[in-house]
Order: C-alpha cells, then sequence, then structure tokens
C-alpha cells in the first residue's frame, strides 16, 4: 500500500491536507490509545463524532487534543456530539454550531461546522453523526447537504458517522451530491465498525467534485498505528483521507 501524501502547500497556493474521521465513544475507553493514533495520523483536521458532553467536556476534549498535537476548532456540546479539531497550520475564519431538529424518543443530533484556510485554500468543514433512525437520517443528510453549501466555499468536507453503510439511502444521498471518498480513492482499510471485527462502514469522509482524493481509507498500516491501540481507543476504526485543494 503506497503511503498517503504528507500534509503541504504548493507555490500556487494550492493545498495537501490530512482529514481524519473518528467517533471517539466520549472518551469512554483508552484515552492513550486514542491520541497515540490521532497523532500517528498526522491530521490537519480531525471531525470528531461522540465528543464528552458532559460534566467537563471541554476540558475533556481540550485535553485529547492537545495530547494529539491538535487545538479544538469548534463544537462538543453545544453540537450535540460532533467536533472539529485542527493542527496550527489551519487559519480559522469562523465556526459556527448547529443543533438539528428533534425527534421525539431520539438524541438530538448537529453539525460543527467551520470555514478554515490552507495556504491560498478557503475550506468548509462539516463534522456529523446522523440519526439510527432511517427517515430522520435521511432527513438529516439533505440538511448537511443544505449546510455545506450554505458555508459559502469552493470546495467542502464534511465527515462522520453515519449510522448507514454505503447501500442505504442517505449514503447515497451524500454520495450523489459529493465525493465518496473511499470510493474514489480507496486506500488502507474499508471498515470502521467495529474495531474487534470490522464488516461494516459506516463512517465516511466526503468532498466536493473540485477536491483531489488522493487516498482514504482506515489507516490499518500507517507507521505508529497498531491494531491494539486502534481496538483499545474506541468503539469504532479511523477514516483517514489524503485530499489536494485547488487555490481559491
Amino acid at each position: 500500500m503506497p503511503p498517503l501524501p504528507n500534509s503541504h502547500t504548493e507555490p500556487d497556493g494550492s493545498a495537501t491536507i490530512r482529514v481524519l474521521s473518528y467517533n471517539i465513544r466520549s472518551m469512554r475507553d483508552d484515552t492513550d490509545a486514542l491520541a497515540r493514533v490521532i497523532t500517528a495520523c498526522a491530521p490537519d483536521l480531525v471531525l470528531i463524532q461522540e465528543a464528552p458532553r458532559f460534566f467537563r467536556w471541554r476540558k475533556k476534549l481540550a485535553r485529547l487534543a492537545a495530547a494529539s498535537g491538535q487545538v479544538i476548532l469548534t463544537g462538543g456540546a453545544t453540537a450535540a456530539g460532533p467536533a472539529i479539531l485542527c493542527n496550527l497550520r489551519a487559519t480559522v475564519e469562523r465556526s459556527e454550531d448547529v443543533l438539528l431538529p428533534l425527534t421525539p424518543g431520539q438524541h438530538r443530533r448537529g453539525f460543527a461546522t467551520a470555514v478554515v484556510r490552507f495556504g491560498g485554500v478557503r475550506l468548509g468543514v462539516l463534522s456529523c453523526h446522523l440519526s439510527l433512525q432511517q427517515d430522520e437520517r435521511y432527513e438529516q443528510g439533505g440538511m448537511l447537504l443544505d449546510r455545506l453549501a450554505g458555508l459559502g466555499t469552493e470546495h467542502a468536507i464534511a465527515g462522520g458517522d453515519l449510522n448507514e453503510r454505503p447501500g442505504g439511502r442517505t449514503f447515497r444521498r451524500l454520495a450523489d451530491g459529493l465525493q465518496d471518498c473511499f470510493a474514489t480513492a480507496p486506500w488502507g482499510g474499508e471498515y470502521t465498525s467495529t474495531p474487534a471485527d470490522p464488516r461494516r462502514r459506516i463512517d465516511a469522509i466526503f468532498a466536493s467534485k473540485g477536491v483531489e482524493v488522493l487516498g482514504c481509507g482506515v489507516p490499518l498500516d500507517l507507521p505508529g498505528v497498531t491494531d491494539k491501540d486502534m481496538r483499545a481507543a474506541t468503539d469504532h476504526l479511523p477514516a483517514l483521507a489524503a485530499l489536494r485543494i485547488p487555490a481559491n
């Protein structure tokens, strides 16, 4: 398996970045292993799902960010779980946490969103964790596409725990409007759930049509990422993508 390219900025202002999407199960597992996995992936952006939401949630998320070479960009309890971390290469233009309509009997859901810059690139970013209920999930998929378009950037990415496989109608709805990064340029492993016996791809990274996907998948053979750590860190495997984004 060829290595993913490292992050860098070209003389023309275009940028190659690494994006990690990761359901961290409220940091209820081995947080040292979690930090090691994130660090080894060397991401510029981390799209988190199930960030801590209750007592001292900001401190817990800040501790994870610091341990993995990141800072908190936005999200957490204020987005009902999704969050975005970034490294210092990113210049943050703005951020917004969005709470979605609550369906009685279902968990509250939300989006963590931001507009960031890398070199000459301006990029819309969204982290999501969609509903377990099929109809609500489909509606949230439409809201995701609308929200991403509303960020007002030429290029955009979204990632998260979709609670659905690629054949599902919500997954297909997103893949019709965006590039499913793994399907576009498969790299590493495919399945993200569960670490002990991965058989389902329910976590994904999507990119707008103008973004070049250089590779995307579960970082199974990435130096510094061990199977032991990924099993201990949380109940999902992460998805890692390398993306080349043209200068605006």
